[in-house]
């Protein structure tokens, strides 16, 4: 159905799912569970599908590795650095949803875990994620 003469870059979506309780902040990560990053931590997300937006691209993605299910997500920024994929050029766009409470999440699909963690407590982040987390709370 399609063909191009140029190579064309991959898109994914990136979700920043957060909660603030007692006033500590804790964001929903999810262990990868295939290389590139295996067992490393990340944001939930993936590559978008030909027939979705990609908010329900996010929402999707977000549901199949946490089976935590959103109704609505807000977009907020995209990510384009040239290698920020070891695997080939990938665009990500994110998308942010806040919570009013750490509900409980599972890995699932390519995502071996899925856990809150407090903002200041992060482990060391796959990609360029934790970029997005300094950018996004930077900005609130």
């Amino acid at each position: 159905m399609y063909s191009y003469k140029y190579p064309r870059a991959a898109l994914t979506v990136d979700a920043i799912v957060y909660c603030s309780t007692a006033g500590q902040v804790q964001v929903l990560l999810i262990e990868r569970g295939a290389e590139p990053f295996k067992q490393k931590w990340a944001l939930p997300g993936g590559f978008v599908e030909m027939q979705e937006t990609l908010e329900q691209s996010c929402i999707r993605e977000l549901q199949e590795e946490t089976g935590l299910e959103i109704e609505k997500m807000r977009q907020f920024k995209a990510y384009d650095a040239v290698n920020r994929d070891p695997r080939h050029r990938t665009i990500s766009v994110v998308f942010s949803a806040e919570v009013q409470h750490p509900m409980p999440v599972k890995g699932g699909d390519d995502a071996c875990n899925a856990k809150w963690f407090p903002l200041d407590e992060l482990p060391e982040l796959a990609f360029d994620h934790a970029q997005m987390l300094h950018d996004f709370f930077a900005q609130k």
